[in-house]
């Protein structure tokens, strides 16, 4: 199973909505701090908005922000929301399928319940536990913040005395 950039970045812009607390989040700084291009995250965004996720604040000083508090977005439900399409096989999709098996296959079932397993999985995690790994999006943030601040070499007189 492969999740598509679509749900992989509106996951990902969740996080740095939950990051960014204190203010409010501009869908030109996400595009910035992920190389990506706004119109693709525009687009994320609509479907975030429409899901519940995200609310917009309209103005000069507007922006995005989580629509509820980060613990209560759950992994599994943003993606089940997000995502088109979880056909693993034939069998999974809507209307009619070619295979003679189909009523007596064991494939679907399998497949159904491996993907209730990853559900299950996902359903252990929100986007808090997501943008509060240390690993994860603030330490991403903080570098991403001291990049903008410039670096002033050391003397050859403040390099030898911290040695």
């Amino acid at each position: 199973m492969r999740l598509t950039k679509h749900t992989n970045y509106a996951i990902r812009m969740l996080m740095y909505c939950a990051s960014n607390t204190e203010k409010l989040s501009r869908v030109s700084d996400i595009a910035k701090f992920y190389n990506l291009p706004e119109p693709f995250l525009l687009k994320i965004l609509q479907s975030l908005t429409k899901a519940g996720y995200v609310k917009s604040v309209r103005g000069r000083k507007g922006g995005i922000r989580l629509a509820k508090p980060a613990q209560y977005i759950g992994l599994g439900e943003v993606i089940g929301k997000v995502e088109d399409n979880f056909e693993l096989a034939e069998c999974f999709q809507a209307g009619e399928a070619e295979c003679p098996l189909i009523t007596s296959c064991g494939l679907s079932s399998s497949l159904r319940r491996a993907l209730d397993a990853f559900f299950s999985v996902l359903d252990e995690y929100t986007i808090h536990d997501l943008a509060n790994n240390q690993r994860n999006l603030n330490v991403l943030v903080q570098l991403e913040a001291a990049t903008r601040t410039p670096f002033e070499p050391k003397t050859k007189v403040e390099a030898v005395a911290e040695t």
